[in-house]
């Protein structure tokens, strides 16, 4: 299948921090074609796969055609790189439903490389009444074939896939301090490239473990430069940045009055919502209008 030859090449670029880029310019191609490559768009052409071979095999002396087809384990092999420490979700203790993973792995093949990039979230401070909150972060396809997200601030991680499913993105992240799961679902604004996330996240949110649910918006602040290390140096950098906002006026009125919603009976009994929801409102239009601004 295409998408397993995608799997290949990320792999062996990874392990020989070669970035996109850097291959597309060794064999004379446009990046763009390496990135339909390694995302499992297409396969290359026989000539370009023997050319890319030629090209692997001064790095990995010995690989051949024939590699392209050896399983996982034995491909990672070759490069030095443990598959254990890589393998997708389907191929972890966490067991989803085989119909899920099919569709969210057909979705990240066909829209996988509008999501990728450098992220920042926004929410309201679940226990600082009045306060907000930004964490940074990156989305990436990993060597499985899924989108992976990585967010934070300093002191903590959450890390975990992201399934595309429709027209919104589902996600299951871990914190790296406590080791507790989140779990978001988002709604997605559908344009070429995907700038801005917007939806609901429940998680277990102070000391006492009390599970909260509450609005949160994701939005594109870079691309990623298809060189890895940069990209891992850019994400540490965002993600050393403060969590909580010290200037409230810089988080837009429109941003405060979509995350802060009215919702419950009180406010279902003047025509509104009875439970915390993230349905399509005119203010996500103004939103998206503001991403590009986003520093």
């Amino acid at each position: 299948m295409v998408h397993i030859f995608g799997e290949r090449l990320t792999l062996a670029l990874k392990a020989l921090s070669m970035s996109r880029g850097r291959l597309a310019s060794e064999l004379g191609v446009d990046k763009s074609l390496v990135g339909r490559w390694a995302s499992g768009a297409v396969r290359p052409s026989a000539h370009n796969l023997e050319r890319l071979t030629h090209l692997l095999a001064r790095r990995c002396p010995g690989f051949t055609l024939l590699d392209w087809e050896r399983d996982p384990t034995d491909f990672a092999s070759l490069f030095g790189v443990d598959v254990a420490s890589l393998l997708p979700p389907e191929q972890t203790s966490l067991h989803l439903s085989p119909q899920l993973l099919e569709t969210a792995r057909a979705a990240t093949d066909f829209r996988g490389a509008a999501y990728e990039g450098f992220w920042r979230a926004t929410h309201a401070a679940l226990f600082e009444r009045g306060r907000f909150c930004h964490q940074h972060g990156i989305i990436r396809r990993e060597v499985g074939g899924f989108l992976q997200l990585e967010m934070g601030c300093p002191g903590v991680r959450y890390v975990g896939p992201l399934l595309p499913v429709d027209s919104q993105i589902c996600a299951i992240v871990v914190d790296t301090v406590q080791h507790l799961p989140s779990f978001l679902i988002f709604n997605t604004v559908s344009l070429p490239k995907i700038v801005l996330l917007d939806g609901l996240l429940l998680a277990v949110g102070n000391a006492l473990r009390t599970p909260a649910a509450y609005s949160m918006i994701l939005e594109r602040v870079g691309d990623l430069s298809g060189d890895r290390a940069a990209d891992d140096a850019y994400a540490a950098s965002l993600m050393a940045r403060p969590e909580f906002i010290d200037d409230i006026e810089t988080v837009p009125e429109v941003v405060r009055q979509h995350l802060l919603r009215d919702f419950g009976p009180i406010a279902a009994a003047r025509g509104g919502e009875l439970m915390l929801t993230a349905t399509s409102t005119p203010r996500l239009s103004q939103i998206v209008a503001m991403t590009d601004k986003v520093a």
